[in-house]
């Protein structure tokens, strides 16, 4: 009945069928190879119409992007060439992927079967863990990256967000999941150690550490600059917690395995937590109570990063990003009905000459390589790495649903990428530039705002005081002058658009602080996630001494690696939070480079592995992705590194300033104050150290893994490091939806009896 047979080769090629014997008492854990390439096979003339006409749409879609020029483009093609696109490359590229270069086997268990523990080993449904994983890898960056990429036109940074995600990030987030559950969830630099020796994995793990200490806490400050001063912010957001506790104990005592009911629950809560937070703002009390300044929200995370990454994993951390997956997806996918619906025109060029330049306000650079460091996640993030290295392989069920939850998962973010780059390019290019120009710049007034933008000789760019003014007036804000960041001008956008469909220019205000709040939630979920991979991180990292930190059961080893890791991105975080410059200003620009220089190691580490495993003619899977990711992420840190522009390099902006410094002057460029003048002269020192130690950390390791692959392909060998096979005695789907021949197996499944069913620790 689908089961696979105890002697034949395993999926890998190898002999496995000693080792993975199934229990006969227990219906089959696996469908069988021949089902599972009969799948494959089953090309009705009703799915070849289905993928032909996916096909052409996609085809139309991208030509217009790419090739028609005009005045304006319609945001419709937008979301037509993305969504194609996805659809093409999941079903055929990723399927590509798993069957020649990571073969899964169902029948060998996944770490939260062999390892289960209830606390951080928990097989988790595949429902559950895809929002669990996509609301821990989709932070700030697809919202904020393509918002200031904005400035460079429409072209290139949808090229790179759609393509790049499909040939590179996907492919990374899906090749660390898997090679990480193979390893009993081992970090992304632990894993670096085993197959790069010393020398590499020593460069990897003190780079993956002291990067993701810094991703962390620019994730942290942007939460807080969401929701400073924001009761209905804090309100919602804050609720998420106990909702989220409530379904963790509902699935793990009083109904488990009842997914889909108590999502409906949670949906129902989430949106009376998000309704009644606009009510509870009017009120005075609620005001009063929910209102609170930058240091008090920064110390809440921190508080709420501790406790959220020692707590078991099944009672907050997965419910809680369950749940927020729910607004996260329910938002894009209402602002794409909203495109196709309202079909907005953009009046973009495809490729700004201002920014093409490398002198656009708001992003310092030439457009090769900054576009591809400022637009990380969304496209290619080392980030992801780490999460899908840290939690998700923990949790995962079987072998197959990395594809859907890695591969998956990945191009959703994409998705969310592409419609905050659309809804930046929706609002008019004068606000657009005015919202995101320095304060210094603009002088933060209205009247400074348009004679900045105006006189940056853009064509049929004429923005008025009036109309900021008016702007600011429609979106309930005072102000909407260099409001730096990204997320403002997403809100915008997203207010704009969804006010045409529902509301008009009368809930636009309810729109904007919609979106606000939106992206406080988005956000946040990456910090707990991140908190607790961090975690795993520097347990790993000390059990290389200790070996008894690695057992991440053990609560003193635990606790211990929590709160140094917490408070080593606290203080980053306080440090940004009291920066007289803005925290995100002086921090983002690290923060792109950092993170691509995270990917690069983490596909380094992919094409060590893959080259151990003698699959040298897939290589190029991996090879591709790590060899543009070097090349871009090298270049831009030797930009910021030797460049002479002030604009762009640390050093020679810290020259400037000591130097203004030295002469006697108390403003300087974007410092209004001698305090801020000081805070430049010492952050571009800081980012400018860092920028090298991070660059010169990513070559040793990319070199060790060139290395590695060679003596692989010299020896011919198969090495592996890989946990030893242990039979499953469980069965779940690879996907979203079971086959038919999936559904079978559940009926099987079902019979067992509760007494001679295996226990599950968690769903």
């Amino acid at each position: 009945m689908g089961a696979y047979s105890s002697d034949r080769p395993g999926r890998a090629g190898r002999d496995v069928g000693d080792v993975l014997e199934q229990d006969p008492s227990l219906p089959p854990v696996a469908l069988d190879d021949d089902v599972l390439d009969a799948q494959d096979r089953r090309w009705t003339p009703v799915r070849i119409a289905v993928w032909a006409a996916i096909a052409l749409l996609g085809g139309v879609a991208w030509v217009v992007l790419a090739v028609v020029r005009g005045e304006t483009v319609n945001a419709i093609w937008f979301v037509f060439a993305a969504v194609c696109t996805y659809l093409i490359a999941y079903r055929f590229y990723s399927r590509y992927i798993e069957k020649h270069l990571l073969r899964p086997d169902d029948r060998r268990a996944t770490p939260a079967e062999y390892k289960a523990d209830g606390k951080d080993y928990v097989a988790t449904d595949r429902r559950v863990l895809y929002g669990h994983h996509f609301a821990a890898i989709a932070g700030a960056g697809p919202l904020v990256g393509p918002v200031l990429a904005a400035q460079m036109g429409y072209l290139p940074g949808t090229i790179w967000i759609i393509v790049g995600v499909v040939l590179a990030g996907a492919v990374q987030d899906y090749l660390v999941m898997f090679f990480s559950m193979r390893r009993g969830g081992r970090s992304l630099g632990q894993m670096a150690r085993d197959e790069l020796g010393v020398i590499g994995g020593t460069a990897a793990l003190v780079a993956t550490l002291v990067i993701m200490i810094i991703i962390v806490a620019i994730l942290a400050l942007v939460v807080v600059n969401a929701l400073a001063e924001s009761p209905w912010g804090v309100f919602s957001v804050s609720m998420t917690i106990p909702i989220a506790l409530f379904m963790g104990c509902y699935l793990r005592f009083w109904r488990p395995g009842k997914v889909t009911e108590v999502s409906l629950i949670g949906f129902v809560l989430l949106m009376a937590a998000i309704i009644g937070g606009g009510a509870i703002a009017e009120t005075a009390w609620g005001a009063e109570l929910f209102t609170l300044d930058k240091v008090t929200i920064a110390w809440a995370i921190v508080v709420y990063g501790f406790v959220a990454a020692v707590l078991p994993v099944w009672l907050l951390l997965a419910p809680r990003d369950y749940l927020s997956t729910f607004m996260k997806i329910g938002t894009i996918v209402m602002l794409a009905v909203a495109i196709v619906l309202v079909r907005p025109t953009l009046e973009v060029p495809a490729i700004e000459p201002l920014a093409a330049g490398g002198q656009g306000p708001v992003v310092a650079g030439p457009l090769f390589p900054f576009l591809f460091v400022t637009i990380a996640c969304g496209a290619l993030s080392g980030f992801h790495a780490l999460i899908s290295s840290g939690t998700t392989p923990k949790l995962l069920e079987k072998e197959r649903q990395t594809r859907f939850i890695g591969y998956g998962g990945m191009l959703m973010e994409s998705f969310v990428a592409i419609m905050a780059l659309v809804a930046a390019l929706s609002i008019d290019r004068g606000i657009y530039f005015a919202m995101n120009s320095s304060a210094a710049a603009t002088g933060g007034t209205v009247e400074g705002a348009a004679a900045f933008v105006n006189g940056l000789g853009l064509t049929g760019v004429d923005v008025t005081p009036e109309l900021l003014a008016q702007t600011a007036s429609d979106v309930g804000e005072e102000s909407i002058v260099s409001r730096t960041g990204g997320a403002p001008t997403l809100s915008v956008g997203l207010a704009n658009i969804m006010a045409q469909l529902v509301g008009g220019r009368g809930l636009m205000a309810f729109w904007y602080h919609f979106a606000i709040m939106f992206e406080a939630l988005f956000i946040l979920t990456a910090v707990d996630a991140g908190t607790r991979v961090a975690r795993f991180m520097l347990q790993d990292s000390i059990g290389n001494f200790v070996p008894r930190f690695r057992d991440t059961s053990w609560r003193v080893g635990a606790w211990l690696a929590t709160a140094v890791m917490v408070a080593a991105w606290g203080a980053v975080l306080l440090m940004g939070v009291t920066d007289p410059l803005g925290g995100i200003n002086t921090l983002f620009p690290l923060f792109g480079i950092a993170n691509q220089l995270l990917a690069a190691i983490a596909l380094a580490v992919c094409l060590a592995i893959v080259a151990k495993r003698g699959l040298f003619r897939y290589l190029w899977v991996v090879a591709l992705p790590l060899a543009f990711a070097s090349v871009v992420t090298i270049t831009a840190s030797f930009h910021k590194i030797f460049s002479d522009v002030p604009a762009i390099g640390y050093f020679a902006q810290n020259r400037a300033f000591r130097d203004a410094r030295a002469a006697g002057e108390t403003t300087f460029g974007t410092a209004a104050t001698p305090e801020a003048m000081d805070a430049v002269i010492r952050n571009t020192m800081i980012q400018g150290v860092l920028s090298i130690l991070f660059v010169t950390l990513s070559i040793i390791v990319i070199a060790t893994a060139l290395w590695a692959t060679w003596r692989a392909y010299r020896s011919g060998s198969s090495a592996t490091s890989e946990d030893d096979a242990v039979p499953s005695r469980i069965f779940a789907p690879a996907g979203l939806l079971p086959t038919p021949a999936e559904k079978e197996l559940e009926t099987q499944w079902a019979a067992v009896p509760a007494d001679r069913r295996p226990v599950r620790t968690g769903h």
